[in-house]
This record gives structure tokens, C-alpha cells and sequence, in this order.
């Protein structure tokens, strides 16, 4: 089966930069792919995507050696496993707040008997390779998203989940569940203590610890300071910000 970039990259020590797509477009797809990131997101819970749009979309990361990988709208295990079969080689799930919610996740992602995954990966076969049913257990990645106060009180009992490689903190829902504004660079003393919480469990349960990051700045701090899966904003926001800076200096500002 094809290689994981982010499994070798987290066995060699280092630190993931993922890219993030909330467009539904193959092309910018292939032009994020072309940057030098580890791996790419399709984001189909809050990007303007659905599953066709996403199918098209990695087929044009395929087009690159950087690791494709989908956030699901909702921890449901038929969007899971349709977009695992359409060749997504990670999935991160949002608002995991317990053990039972991190075990119906995983479960969806692995078949029997680590897990409950139907077997029909009618593109994941294409792009992981004929051996894609002995190995996509140990190569596909999972991510539980941790955002909200119930999932701060749950830590421990979410990542003792067998087969849960990495936990992902969304920090703007983070600090409404805490009661704050959506921050994505936090500011609030009671969310970076909260985010360094989630930090020091996931190195206690040797669980991999990622974050949305509002710049490559931040990715930067969060590297420094141990997170090992970090996302630069989204392509969005990415091309917003890239234009108004040119329009400043255009104009003189």
C-alpha cells in the first residue's frame, strides 16, 4: 500500500504542516497540493464541499506526493467510510466529547476486527495499491477533534481509544464552548490553558497533538512547543489575505 507521509514524517520525529481546502475546486486543490505541504485537507464540515466535489479534489492532490486527507461533517460512519473508499488516507472528525464518540469514530475507520469499516474502497484501492485490505488499518490515520469543555473533562478516556493516532483542537470552538469569542490565534488565558491541557494529555497517552493554526507564525509556536500536526489557516483565507496585501501596496498603503 502506498506510504502515509505523515506516519513517516511523526516516526521520523518531525512535525506535520498540513494545508486546508474550503473551495470546492479541483484546480485550486492541485495548486495547494503544489505548495510544500506534508499533507492537504479537504474540509467538507465547514468548506463549501460536498462528496463529488471532494472525490475531484483528491484525485488532483494524487496529482503530488502529499498525503490526502478529509474532514467528515459530523462523526457519522457513512461519511466516513465514503470518503476512506474515495482514497482519503486520514480523516479528522469534529466535536469528539467522550470515549464512546472516539470509539464510533475510529471504529468506522478500521475493518474487523479493529473496527466496524465496510469494505468497498472503489478509489482508495486505485491510490493505495492492491494490498489496500491488509494495510489500511496501520496506514490510514485517525484524528479526533477536541473543541469542546465536555471533551476537556474526557481527555484521558478519548486518547486511551485504541487505534487513535492523533488528536486535532479547533480553537475557535474551543473558546466558545469556554465562554469566549471564536479566537483562531487564542488570546484568553483560560483557552491557551486550556489548549496546553490537551497538549500535556495527549504526550501523557502518546497520542499525536495537532491544531488549526491562523498563520505560519502560530504553526511555528505550536511546533515549539510540541504539537506535531499543524495547519497554516485555509485556501480561503490564504487568497483573501494575499490579495488585500497587493491591493495595499498597489495603492500606495
Amino acid at each position: 500500500m502506498r506510504e502515509n507521509g505523515i506516519r513517516k514524517i511523526w516516526d521520523d520525529g518531525g512535525a506535520v504542516v498540513n494545508g486546508w481546502l474550503a473551495i470546492a475546486n479541483s484546480f485550486s486543490a492541485e495548486v495547494m497540493a503544489n505548495a510544500p505541504f506534508d499533507s492537504v485537507t479537504v474540509d467538507m464540515q465547514h468548506g463549501m464541499v460536498d462528496f463529488q466535489a471532494g472525490v475531484a479534489m483528491l484525485q488532483a492532490i494524487s496529482t503530488r506526493d502529499v498525503t490526502p486527507l478529509a474532514r467528515v461533517p459530523w462523526n457519522d460512519p457513512a461519511a466516513i467510510m465514503k470518503i476512506l473508499d474515495a482514497g482519503a488516507y486520514g480523516i479528522v472528525c469534529p466535536m469528539i466529547n467522550n470515549r464512546e464518540e472516539c470509539e464510533r469514530f475510529v471504529g468506522a475507520c478500521r475493518y474487523a476486527p479493529a473496527g466496524y469499516r465496510s469494505f468497498g474502497p472503489a478509489r482508495g484501492l486505485i491510490y493505495g495499491g492492491p494490498d489496500y485490505a491488509q494495510a489500511a488499518n496501520d496506514t490510514i490515520i485517525t484524528l479526533a477533534m477536541i473543541e469542546t469543555s465536555e471533551s476537556l473533562d474526557n481527555l484521558d478516556e478519548i486518547m486511551t481509544v485504541p487505534g487513535l493516532d492523533a488528536i486535532y483542537i479547533g480553537p475557535s470552538d474551543l473558546a466558545i464552548s469556554l465562554g469566549h469569542l471564536p479566537q483562531p490565534d487564542p488570546t484568553e488565558p483560560v483557552v491557551v490553558e486550556a489548549i496546553g491541557t490537551i497538549l500535556k494529555a495527549a504526550q501523557r497517552n502518546g497520542v499525536r497533538a495537532g491544531i488549526h493554526c491562523a498563520n505560519g507564525a502560530m504553526v511555528k509556536r505550536m511546533t515549539d512547543q510540541g504539537f506535531q500536526f499543524c495547519t497554516i489557516s485555509n485556501d480561503v483565507r490564504l487568497m483573501a489575505a494575499a490579495a488585500n496585501a497587493e491591493i495595499s501596496t498597489a495603492r500606495g498603503n
